[in-house]
């Protein structure tokens, strides 16, 4: 399976087998483009996904060894993401399964992250995932390829997206020891120097009983911490302040405690309504945000209290690749779902939810959770 991935800012391919051996890949990353700009301008990652992805796919599919008339189907991310970057890998690949007269598979973006594991791990469904990155935020049952139930979602920004900009806010570019990191690279490596409970930053949607996810005011809440602390050290804007390391601590330590109690909320959910095994239910955490290791380990003291075990694809297979997306091909094929022979009509959707939404009947249990110690 040749699986393409374009939907934001990293054009990747890869080739993967039905046992799950990644037989080559290949990935061009925008990163240190878009950290010039201090965001993904999506014209600019269109003609970057443009510029490379005929040399991705084929540097994947030469270190794989695979003849391209080898290939049983090829899968390409479709939806959600970024329409200009989209538009780049499904109009790619129409081209080439039109060339070599093979099925194409469309991959929904989150589908893919949520069902990496089982490349790795014997899991089986059904499983619960918390999908946290730049641009997603989501807690989903997984019950099978493609049956999910939607427990809940991020009612405005994601994880990442607001880490980055607190550490833009930061200006944490500027700091030697962060200029080359992304911005929630950097906040997770200066909160290592800083005190979390220097300020006060209470959890967001600490009344509702329910598992979605608010990330805006928080980051209002800090921005408002960065001013008020740039007249007290009396610099400007742009400058890095002496109080850094604790701004990044609090902020990521009260991000892990908002994620920590939904994703605990949702354990119990499912359980209570008997759909996870009450012993050795699986928690699986993809996306970008579930590299971050302060995250994790408040998410394993969830796991901890309620005997579940937590799996986490490794970081490279976290972040967005062409592995995922040609093993959730794999899936579909095997599991004779999506497969098309036909590809008249097929469109790329920048919005689309995931599975069934149940996040209503979620709120409507008004589950307590009990309090945990988050000692990291």
């Amino acid at each position: 399976m040749l699986g393409i991935e374009t939907s934001c800012d990293d054009t990747a391919a890869a080739v993967v087998d039905e046992t799950g051996n990644i037989l080559g890949e290949a990935i061009h990353s925008q990163t240190e483009v878009h950290l010039k700009t201090g965001g993904i301008v999506p014209s600019v990652a269109q003609q970057l996904h443009r510029e490379n992805i005929q040399r991705i796919v084929q540097e994947a599919l030469s270190s794989s060894k695979v003849c391209p008339s080898e290939l049983s189907a090829v899968a390409t991310t479709v939806k959600p993401g970024l329409a200009l970057s989209l538009g780049v890998g499904l109009s790619f690949s129409l081209h080439l399964v039109d060339q070599l007269k093979k099925p194409f598979i469309p991959i929904h973006h989150m589908e893919a992250h949520a069902l990496t594991i089982r490349l790795l791990n014997k899991v089986d469904f059904p499983f619960l995932v918390l999908l946290i990155s730049g641009g997603h935020c989501l807690l989903a049952l997984v019950r099978g390829v493609s049956d999910f139930l939607l427990l809940g979602k991020s009612l405005d920004i994601a994880p990442g997206d607001m880490l980055d900009k607190v550490a833009r806010r930061l200006s944490l570019i500027k700091h030697p020891e962060c200029s080359t990191m992304s911005g929630g690279k950097a906040i997770e490596h200066l909160a290592k120097q800083g005190n979390k409970l220097h300020f006060d930053i209470k959890p967001p949607m600490q009344r509702a009983k329910n598992c979605d996810f608010s990330f805006s005011g928080l980051q209002h809440v800090v921005d408002r911490i960065i001013t008020q602390k740039e007249k007290e050290e009396g610099i400007q804007k742009g400058e890095i302040l002496a109080s850094a390391a604790h701004i990044a601590a609090a902020v990521q330590h009260t991000t892990a405690c908002h994620i920590a109690k939904r994703t605990h909320r949702a354990i119990l959910f499912c359980k209570q309504r008997r759909l996870l095994p009450p012993s050795n239910a699986v928690l699986v955490v993809s996306g970008g945000v579930a590299s971050n290791f302060y995250i994790r380990k408040a998410l394993e003291i969830v796991t901890n209290a309620t005997e579940c075990t937590l799996l986490c694809p490794p970081p490279r297979l976290c972040t967005d690749n062409g592995i995922m997306i040609a093993w959730n091909g794999i899936e579909r094929l095997c599991a004779g779902v999506g497969v098309l022979h036909n590809t008249e009509g097929i469109r790329y959707e920048p919005k689309c939810p995931l599975g069934v939404d149940i996040s209503e009947e979620v709120g409507e249990a008004a589950i307590k959770v009990p309090r945990l110690k988050m000692d990291i």
